[in-house]
Parts: structure tokens; sequence; C-alpha cells
């Protein structure tokens, strides 16, 4: 069977999502405290690879990311879901006692967790039926000021930053468009995106707020789109220059690709239910084109 993993987690100690040798992430991490839960986990006597969980994310963060509703798929051995239901009835059914167990493997103040698990439905897949991804990205400018307990989600700019302009840049950038200019090139892939929502807003404490909504997102993408941004609210660029420099399809120097620290994966979504493996299908012919 296969079942949707909602997760969230600080990105400040892990070096990215994708399993690496031997440094810490997120995927090793999960993948670790779900063999150990499973009874998958490969000992020196025996190693198990091929039963290995192994997690299909809708998103892979980099270094320093952080994530509120990150989603992943996983396909498990149905029996061994019943057999935890049975042997802890009281606690729910075997994907409550699964999610549980494994939230007590990460530990009481784990900087990663799983939020739910659930039953995926049919057809569903984390990474190619999802239909869009929201982030968003925390500044603290000399408005706002630093406050040392947002530091690990928060960069912060020592100048007063107009956020009206930096708005009007950000909806200047709306739509299906080429986003080289706003992308680290990867060889053979398309860096053509539908940006759905881009804007800013200051919150209760006057901390500049970007909420970014799109397709899906090529590599620094939303970094690179939030320095622009920031180089129009010091005075650096013109409102119109944001969408000029994306035109102009070249990276650049006229913005800096901000720090991973204020970056945060909000929120994944995803077709009815009847539609996501047609989702899946489109999604997975599209990236082999590319």
């Amino acid at each position: 069977m296969r079942i949707r993993l909602d997760i969230a987690y600080d990105g400040t100690h892990f070096r990215g999502w994708a399993r690496q040798t031997e440094l810490r992430t997120v995927q090793g991490t999960l993948e670790d405290a779900l063999a150990l839960v499973l009874g998958t986990r490969p000992t020196a006597e025996a190693a198990v690879a091929t039963a290995q969980p192994r997690l299909v994310v809708a998103g892979r963060t980099d270094a320093g990311v952080h994530a509120t509703g990150q989603v992943a798929h996983l396909d498990v051995d149905p029996e061994v879901i019943a057999s935890l239901g049975r042997s802890r009835p009281r606690n729910g059914t075997g994907l409550d006692v699964l999610a549980q167990r494994v939230r007590g493997v990460l530990g009481k103040y784990a900087d990663v967790t799983v939020r739910g698990i659930s039953a995926a439905p049919d057809g569903f897949d984390a990474r190619f039926s999802a239909v869009w991804r929201r982030y968003a990205y925390r500044i603290a400018d000399s408005t706002a000021g630093y406050d040392p307990l947002e530091r690990a989600r928060t960069t912060t700019v020592n100048a007063r930053l107009d956020e009206a302009a930096m708005d009007a840049a950000a909806r200047s950038l709306i739509g299906l468009h080429d986003f080289a200019a706003y992308c680290r090139p990867r060889e053979g892939a398309t860096t053509i995106r539908t940006l759905l929502e881009f804007d800013w807003r200051r919150d209760a404490e006057g901390v500049l707020v970007a909420n970014v909504r799109a397709d899906a997102f090529c590599h620094s993408m939303v970094r690179a789109l939030v320095g622009a941004c920031v180089a129009v609210g010091r005075g650096r660029l013109s409102v119109e220059d944001a969408a000029a420099l994306r035109d102009a399809g070249e990276r650049t120097s006229a913005f800096p690709v901000l720090a991973a620290r204020g970056l945060t994966l909000m929120e994944v979504g995803y077709p009815a239910d009847e539609l996501l493996a047609s989702r899946a299908d489109v999604t997975r012919a599209r990236r082999d084109e590319d």
C-alpha cells in the first residue's frame, strides 16, 4: 500500500532533503526512523537493502531550508501496518501507531517530525501528482529589527526596505515565463515555470514575508526572486528591472541570491483524487522531454 507522510522540519542543521553518504539530511533521518519502526533497518549480520524505506518527496529542499508542509509517499507492506494497529489498538489505526512510533524515534524536541500519516488515494505520487508548491520567505529589515528568537528562519537585511516597491516588482513576475535569469542552470532541464502568486506583506512584528507559489521551482529560484525584490526595495533596481532581467534570460550579478535560512516550504497542492494519476503521467512525460 502507498502512504502519504506530512512532514515539518527546521532545516538549520540538515544538509538538505536528499540522502547523502555521511551527511545528516532530512530524508536520511526519516528513512532511518521508519526502518527502525518497520523492522527493516540493516544489521551487521543481514543487510536488507531491498526492504529499506525509500521516500519520494514533493520537493527536494536545499541545505538550511525549512518546511511546515512537506509531503512524501512511501510504499509499505499492508500487513506490517495492520500488525502495528493490532499491537496498540487503543492508539488508533496502524498508520496512527506508525506516526507515533516514528515521532518517538526522532525524539521529543526533534528538528524534524511527521505530522501525520494517511493512506494515499489511488494514483497519488507525492512528487509527480503535485500541481503547485508554496514557499514563504522572511526578511527582518531595519524597520522590523533583529529578533534572536527568529534568527533560524529569518534573513536580516541591514537597510530599510520599501515593501510597496518590492510587492510591485514581485507581482510583475507572475505568469508563464522562462526564469533562466532566476535559476541555477542544470544541463538538459527546462527553466520555464508558471509563477502563480508572488507578493510581499509585513506581519504583525514588521517582518517582511514573501508568498511565492508556482507549479514548480528550479534550483535557487525562490531565493533569487527574493534577492531581486530586495534590490528593488533598497533602490538598487527599479520595479521594471525585475521583469526586464527575467526577459533577458541570463543569470546576472545585479541582485544577490539570499540565504536559505529565510525560506520555508509551506504547502503542496494536489488535484482531486480522480485526477492524481493523470497529473502524475503528464508531469513524468514532461520531465522525460526535458
